[in-house]
């Protein structure tokens, strides 16, 4: 998958009483999510993308003054061209606060064509983006492929209606849906002591169990709570998980080896890694050896990571007791996977959801009341317990 361009400007420094400004400034991601196949069932609805217009908004971590986006075509077939891309702050529902609409191009062009298996990056564009705002990203398209790049499990409504309304206030006739397509990432400019953490992993790092339109997702509460804090106010957050994954072989999207470079090393400014990943491939298998391929994976995951330097901090395995994954030789396996992520020294630090998700009565079981009922993925409450128990000295420089 390529990339179109790379933008860095740099500044001369500016020095008031004695206080000078970094000289050079750089690209950190605000909001990301991770791009797959769409299958069949989560396509776009009537009347589909081409010639249409689809609204999707987006919560970003940490604010910024300019731009840029990023928009995917990496699983299409065929080229999609986009005629007209705006961003806005976000008003609810399918509205926008038009004053603050802005036009995007890309090569100063309004319209822009992805070719099959690439990205695009729009050209840097002004915009006053408040931390942990909403905005809404509003696509005009021409002719797209009948092979959808997309984020299905979005848990946010996105606007899709018949023509060109990529400037509307609102879209009252839009067919909803809860899915992202082709839009893949936010980056804001910023001095170069911003950076961004990236949490790698699957459904539970995707948000099921979490509320639609509520961005209470772990990461969600994680972004808010490291703006809350003054040591950590500029530190971003990109979810990179995608529901069904497994890290080696199997489930939905390209597996987390597999898209370790693209939704990790990639992205822009990234210095921490979390990686919550694994219970699929536990789960999904029959294979005795699934613990110690795991445990390799998590190895190959670690080097690249520090080759780079990333400090890469292991999550553990939650409990899964009573789901569907659920039987003596999967919990052997998930002990296994957490007795190393916890003891072998090979993580920069360790993130123990397990400790905090378990029930103390039933240490194979979710907490009760954090349980969304499949007694595998944490529900809203589950998912702030977890953010809570992430200590905000990991991100400190």
């Amino acid at each position: 998958m390529k990339t179109n361009r790379l933008f860095k400007f740099i500044f001369p420094a500016i020095c008031v009483a004695g206080f000078c400004h970094a000289q050079g400034a750089i690209w950190v991601g605000t909001w990301g999510s991770s791009p797959q196949l769409t299958e069949p069932r989560n396509l776009p609805p009537p009347p589909g993308l081409t010639s249409n217009t689809l609204r999707q908004v987006v919560q970003v971590s940490i604010g910024g003054e300019k731009l840029r986006a990023r928009f995917s075509n990496a699983f299409g077939t065929n080229p999609v061209t986009m005629d007209s891309v705006h961003l806005a702050q976000w008003a609810g529902g399918s509205t926008i606060k038009t004053d603050s609409d802005q036009a995007l191009v890309f090569d100063g062009k309004a319209s822009v064509t992805i070719p099959a298996g690439e990205t695009v990056i729009s050209d840097p564009f002004d915009f006053d983006l408040a931390p942990l705002s909403d905005v809404a990203v509003t696509v005009d398209f021409g002719s797209t492929s009948a092979a959808v790049t997309g984020h299905p499990g979005s848990r946010t409504t996105s606007y899709l209606q018949a023509g060109d309304w990529v400037s509307a206030p609102d879209l009252p006739r839009a067919a909803k849906t809860e899915h992202w397509y082709i839009l893949t990432g936010l980056d804001v400019e910023a001095d170069p002591s911003r950076a961004a953490i990236v949490t790698l992993g699957d459904s539970i790092t995707d948000g099921r169990g979490s509320g639609t339109d509520k961005n209470d997702r772990w990461p969600d509460n994680l972004a808010r709570r490291l703006q809350a804090d003054k040591n950590t106010a500029g530190i971003a957050v990109l979810n990179e998980g995608i529901g069904g994954n497994c890290v080696l072989r199997g489930g939905l999207g390209p597996t987390a080896l597999s898209r370790f470079d693209r939704d990790v090393l990639s992205l822009s400014a990234v210095r921490w890694l979390i990686v919550l990943e694994g219970v699929n491939d536990i789960g999904g298998s029959h294979d005795a050896s699934v613990a110690t391929n795991l445990i390799a994976a998590y190895g190959q995951m670690i080097e690249q990571a520090h080759a780079h330097h990333l400090r890469v901090y292991g999550a553990t395995i939650l409990p899964f007791g009573r789901s569907f994954y659920d039987s003596p030789a999967h919990e052997a396996a998930r002990e296994t996977v957490n007795r190393w992520i916890r003891t072998s020294g090979r993580f920069d630090a360790v993130i123990d959801f397990d400790a905090v998700m378990r029930d103390p009565q039933s240490p194979t079981h979710l907490l009760p009341g954090a349980d969304s009922g499949d007694h595998l993925h944490p529900n809203e409450a589950g998912y702030k317990i977890m953010a809570d128990a992430i200590d905000l000295k990991l991100f400190r420089p």
